[in-house]
């Protein structure tokens, strides 16, 4: 039986003075109402109620009892409250992990502009190129870029994530500006170490002609920011996502190379474990993002 259960309906029974009102006040048979108890009583082999056919009174097993089995409910209730609370308002500390490249102006500027909405959550961000386990590394939300997304995990798209091809001016300046994809093809690339990009299609904007781009790496890093940092110091050409190169592109420190040509996108995704009992600081940090991601798009055309 449902020990948990057979608590209440013993609570009640006290406070009722009566099975039978006890009974009414849970929606319960006057006979379950019994068995309840006697399923308390078999569990501690003990007895815990003297009754006749007037009234009823508690052995001194069951008033010791009663007064615990009253303190175990009311903790059980505040917590189910508090919990339930926990649901309706975006609070605690949200265990986050994404991409390295999300160390970012642009994202950093979201980040502070959720704290501001929401100051009764906390942000423990881990920055990661590896694919962590959710549940295994305790986190409660993951931002992954892929166009391939685990089955095992519940993942919401979010956005396309362009990438685009970039080299600073110093480096064009003594190796030249390559104008088409086969002179491209000619200068060393810095290319990332945890996926491949040395082959690529890229798809002309206007004439949508297609065609594969093939970069010869002079560098590899795991890291998108190392690659972003060797790219403007003019060590070669090279990818970063839109969101890492656009502060660049604007003060001119790079520039971007094809820029007729659509490089690639990859998806961006927010991924969790269990729809039923997502917390509201997990959906409120997911609608947040959606919506700066939307209002971003809206500005940029």
């Amino acid at each position: 039986m449902d020990t948990l259960f057979s608590l209440k309906v013993f609570r009640q029974v006290v406070e009722s003075g009566s099975f039978t009102q006890a009974a009414e006040r849970l929606g319960i048979s006057n006979a379950m109402a019994s068995k309840h108890v006697r399923h308390l009583e078999h569990s501690l082999h003990s007895k815990l109620l003297h009754r006749n056919s007037r009234r009823l009174h508690l052995t001194e097993a069951g008033e010791a009892y009663y007064r615990q089995c009253c303190h175990a409910l009311d903790t059980l209730e505040t917590a189910a409250r508090q919990a339930a609370g926990v649901a309706e308002k975006p609070q605690g500390i949200l265990r986050l992990t994404m991409p390295q490249w999300f160390a970012n102006p642009r994202f950093s500027r979201w980040l502070h502009e959720y704290r501001q909405l929401y100051p009764a959550v906390a942000l423990d961000l881990v920055l990661s190129n590896r694919h962590t386990d959710l549940i295994a590394d305790g986190f409660d939300l993951a931002l992954r870029v892929s166009n391939d997304p685990s089955p095992s995990l519940i993942v919401r798209p979010l956005a396309d994530i362009a990438f685009l091809l970039l080299a600073a001016p110093d480096y064009l300046r003594h190796n030249g500006w390559p104008q088409t994809p086969e002179e491209v093809a000619q200068h060393p690339a810095i290319l990332p170490s945890y996926t491949d990009m040395s082959r690529v299609e890229i798809r002309h904007k206007t004439s949508s002609r297609s065609c594969l781009l093939e970069l010869h790496s002079s560098v590899h890093s795991d890291s998108t920011l190392m690659i972003g940092s060797l790219i403007r110091a003019g060590c070669g050409i090279g990818f970063q996502p839109e969101w890492c190169a656009c502060e660049d592109l604007a003060a001119g420190r790079v520039v971007q190379l094809l820029p007729d040509y659509r490089i690639t996108t990859v998806k961006l995704y927010a991924a969790y474990i269990d729809r039923t009992f997502l917390s509201a600081k997990v959906r409120s940090f997911i609608d947040f993002l959606e919506a700066k991601i939307r209002d971003n798009a809206a500005e940029n055309g």
